[in-house]
């Protein structure tokens, strides 16, 4: 394990940074116990508060596991504790909310993208059926919300890539939790739940033709047509 003697005023985040970069390039690995605090010190020549501090931090990061009487240990990294406090911050910050719906653009145009070329019938299933509970929706004038989500969780799943269903989670999450009220005059604007239908469906029609390009238009006009209604609601 190559650790380097420590020379900077901010001592804890060096280690942080040298214990990260050794899990990142492979050196230590998930369930590898690391040195006692006494050793580390020794070899980071710096004080044993200092490890201690730049542990606790790797623990609330969820990088490392600390075992009392046992020792410290790599955790395995679960996707969920790098998502879950990116959704919170986004949660709190509300003058993000026009990052956020860029952000929303370049995600879902790429995801749509890849279910079209890699969405099963599993996944084309359950954005018929989301298609089909909202257009229940329309005709006896509920939100549709619900169906919303599952229709645009449905496309996440279709890409097959992990990372960007929980990412999209998120953010599909935080927008519904901090545009409420723009949501529901959105819905409430004389034609627009039509028009919002219309679009979905020529995005699943995309999909299911297996039309990647296509898919992102429709998915862009879509996303650019919510922003603007957004916007004037703001």
């Amino acid at each position: 394990m190559k650790l380097k003697p420590v020379k900077t005023r901010r001592i804890y985040e060096e280690i942080v940074e040298q214990i990260r970069l050794l899990v990142a390039e492979g050196h230590v690995k998930a369930g590898d116990r690391l040195p006692s605090e006494r050793d580390l010190a020794e070899r980071l020549q710096v004080s044993r508060a200092s490890v201690r501090e730049a542990l606790s931090a790797l623990e609330m990061m969820g990088l490392l596991e600390i075992r009392s009487g046992e020792g410290t240990y790599i955790k395995q990294v679960n996707i969920d504790s790098v998502v879950a406090p990116l959704a919170w911050v986004l949660s709190m910050e509300k003058d993000m909310v026009l990052e956020l719906l860029e952000v929303r653009k370049i995600l879902e145009t790429q995801a749509v993208m890849l279910a079209a070329e890699r969405a099963e019938p599993e996944e084309i299933m359950e954005m018929r059926e989301a298609l089909d509970e909202m257009k229940k929706d329309l005709q006896v004038g509920r939100l549709g919300d619900s169906s919303d989500h599952s229709f645009h969780y449905a496309i996440a799943r279709g890409t097959r890539n992990k990372i960007l269903i929980r990412l999209m989670n998120a953010i599909s999450d935080t927008m519904y939790q901090t545009l409420t009220a723009s949501r529901i005059k959105l819905y409430e604007s004389e034609g627009i739940p039509e028009r919002l239908y219309r679009e979905h469906e020529d995005i699943f029609k995309a999909i299911e033709s297996k039309i990647p390009d296509e898919a992102r238009k429709f998915m862009l006009k879509h996303l650019e047509g919510v922003e603007k209604e957004y916007l004037k609601n703001l």
